[in-house]
């Protein structure tokens, strides 16, 4: 059975508890996101592979724009 006592020190424990949950969530939101991401895709070659479709399709539009003639 469950007293007033115990119900308000549980009470107390869940309420710290919240607290300490909403300050790690609002310091969590202040980091800058790109630092926490940062270097997560190192060493990874499915992201390596990425990068290079991303150079190979820049270089194409640099080409297009290269051999295109002014009518």
């Amino acid at each position: 059975m469950l007293t007033n006592a115990s119900v308000e020190q549980r009470l107390m424990v869940v309420e710290a508890a919240i607290a300490e949950l909403q300050k790690q969530l609002a310091d969590s939101q202040l980091a800058n996101w790109l630092q926490q991401i940062t270097g997560s895709f190192k060493d990874e070659p499915a992201f390596e592979e990425v990068l290079a479709y991303g150079q190979a399709i820049r270089q194409a539009d640099y080409l297009v724009d290269e051999t295109q003639v002014d009518l």
